[in-house]
């Protein structure tokens, strides 16, 4: 993997990073699974750098659970007083359902916000994958706002989690740019709760402009982009102008097609744009590469849970890759 000399010179910045460019020759790999595990290890074993995009399938790969069983039965009377339709089967779908006022709204997205993250522990597949990246030059880039690899012990000023985080709220209206740390407040929220709603004097108000508040998650133009965000995506771009002309590994993780112009497409940009990169792309499906690039990408289409466990195992015992 040669060295490259940053040809435009500039600084890159995540809005230059961010792409909406799809590949017009998306194949699905035909080598052998134990062949796409080993080039994948030869690409991280000769990076210095490695860019990490993180999705949710990497979550859920590390036994995160959103619906089905778990969410019947931690959210039982949410589905008894709404009903088992389009919107009560999963955490993600409950989240939009149209409650009919605040309190309500905040009886199920506390619970929602202390399950999927302050109460959430899948960290041992993320442990594995850092440790196997251990003395590599490292920044996540993630579209998860579970902060799974902060717990598992990641510097957090090393990872820029781009769609918010469920321990903070904001205004609703964004009408200033902070957010607020709300764990405790879910938990007094969650244990006063009754009948799926919370009391009145538990709903959250804005500081500023008295309105109501919401989840710090991009869902609508209204999401804040706070001090802390914007720090992170300074140290991004400073990851990025650093990298782009070393041998560097972009290492994605679980990312579909929901947001791919966060990080998916962005990465093959970066790979069109410079020789000195390689993409390794893991995910159960969507592992497709475009056939323009597959000479310095390998898409390992398998459950991430292992692909990761093999890749890490040949990186840790130093076996022999092929090319």
């Amino acid at each position: 993997m040669p060295d490259q000399p940053n040809r435009t010179g500039k600084k890159m910045t995540f809005r230059r990073f961010l792409s909406a460019d799809y590949a017009r020759d998306y194949v699905y790999a035909d080598e052998p699974y134990e062949e796409q595990i080993a080039r994948a290890a030869g690409y991280i074993r000769d990076a210095d750098y490695v860019l990490l995009g993180v999705g949710a399938g990497m979550s859920a790969a590390a036994g995160a659970e959103y619906g089905g069983a778990f969410f019947r039965e931690h959210f039982a009377e949410f589905i008894a007083r709404y009903g088992d339709n389009g919107y009560m089967r999963d955490m993600y779908s409950a989240g939009f359902y149209p409650f009919p006022d605040e309190e309500s709204r905040w009886g199920l997205w506390c619970r929602l916000a202390l399950l999927a993250g302050a109460d959430l522990d899948v960290t041992p597949l993320h442990r594995t994958l850092l440790d196997a990246l251990d003395g590599k030059k490292r920044f996540i880039l993630s579209t998860n706002a579970d902060g799974q690899f902060e717990k598992a012990g990641f510097p957090p000023e090393k990872i820029f989690a781009t769609q918010g985080s469920y321990d903070r709220i904001q205004c609703r209206r964004g009408c200033h740019p902070k957010t607020y740390h709300a764990v405790e407040l879910f938990r007094r929220m969650d244990a006063a709760q009754r009948d799926t709603r919370i009391p009145a004097e538990l709903v959250p108000k804005c500081p500023v402009c008295g309105g109501p508040m919401a989840m710090n998650l991009r869902s609508d133009e209204h999401f804040v982009e706070d001090e802390d965000w914007h720090a992170a995506e300074a140290r991004f771009g400073d990851f990025l102008t650093e990298c782009a002309d070393k041998r560097t590994v972009l290492l994605e993780l679980g990312v579909g097609f929901n947001t791919p112009t966060i990080i998916r497409l962005p990465f093959e940009k970066l790979l069109r744009e410079r020789e000195n990169l390689r993409l390794v792309r893991l995910g159960r499906s969507k592992a497709v590469i475009p056939a323009s690039l597959a000479d310095r990408a390998v898409a390992v289409g398998a459950d991430m849970a292992r692909s990761i466990g093999d890749i890490a195992e040949r990186l840790t015992a130093g076996t022999r890759t092929i090319r």
